[in-house]
């Protein structure tokens, strides 16, 4: 795998990871084919393993090489994780605050962003594709750091924050495509609209991966940059959301915690 991918610029290196990231999502969303409805336990857990795995891609894919690359180009290490990251998180709060969206399970009271007549289901995709910017972004910006020749920057490394963003997509497909289907909405549309809120990450990818190659030195940044927008959508929305029947909790925090040690050994596995 790793030699074939290495065949190609980083540029379609990120393309085509992330073209398989939009692809589970799709898997997601096309568990409507099969049924109406997906136990709430289940679904809660995903989520609660959905953000795990972005905790542990978070730290393991994007901080910690961050903080690494920013010693070797001679900069203050903390000083710019603590900026990349902090931005990431400012970034997403701009946009939460702005963009009109509805996160799952919601009633269209809950709506968030500026007011608008937009349909709920557009506003659930609205709400996913929100937080797929920043997967995508990672992923084109984790290749883009292989191609600048550091040690902390490996191609075995960038596939494992693509694969485990891409286990993680699954069930944030069907949080989208589920509850237009629950609303009566055909099989076939609501897969569409489904796996449509994944659509955004191959461009966030492509637009990762160009913008670090153009300007390399502030690498360390987009790194950390990354991790702050992916932080934030897990502690704004996921958890959140997962945690949101109580008696679950206890089930969620375990899922989280599986989540966390599947991208951990990933990326320590192939990183």
């Amino acid at each position: 795998m790793i030699d074939f991918i290495q065949q190609y610029s980083p540029v379609t290196q990120a393309l085509l990871a992330t073209f398989f990231t939009w692809a589970m999502t799709a898997l997601g969303a096309a568990l409507v084919f099969f049924t109406k409805k997906v136990h709430h336990k289940l679904m809660d857990s995903l989520l609660g393993f959905a953000a795990g795995v972005m905790i542990a891609a978070s730290f393991w894919s994007l901080l910690a090489p961050g903080i690494a690359m920013a010693e070797q180009m001679g900069q203050i290490s903390w000083l710019t994780a603590s900026i990349g990251f902090l931005a990431g998180g400012i970034f997403m709060r701009i946009i939460d605050k702005f963009l009109p969206h509805l996160h799952p399970g919601l009633s269209m009271d809950k709506r968030e962003g500026v007011k608008t007549s937009w349909q709920r289901s557009t506003l659930l995709v609205l709400a996913i594709t929100f937080h797929n910017f920043p997967e995508g972004l990672a992923v084109g910006v984790a290749f883009g750091a292989v191609a600048a020749d550091l040690p902390s920057a490996t191609i075995g490394g960038a596939l494992a924050l693509a694969l485990g963003i891409g286990i993680q997509n699954i069930p944030e497909g069907t949080a989208v495509a589920m509850p237009l289907r629950r609303e009566g909405m055909s099989r076939s549309k609501s897969f569409m609209l489904g796996q449509a809120s994944g659509m955004v990450e191959p461009i966030a990818g492509v637009i990762g991966a160009y913008f670090v190659l153009r300007m390399q030195h502030i690498l360390p940044y987009a790194l950390c940059f990354a991790a702050g927008s992916m932080i934030f959508v897990v502690v704004e929305e996921l958890i959140p959301e997962s945690q949101r029947i109580h008696e679950n909790i206890d089930l969620v925090t375990m899922a989280t915690m599986l989540g966390f040690t599947v991208m951990m050994i990933l990326d320590v596995a192939l990183g």
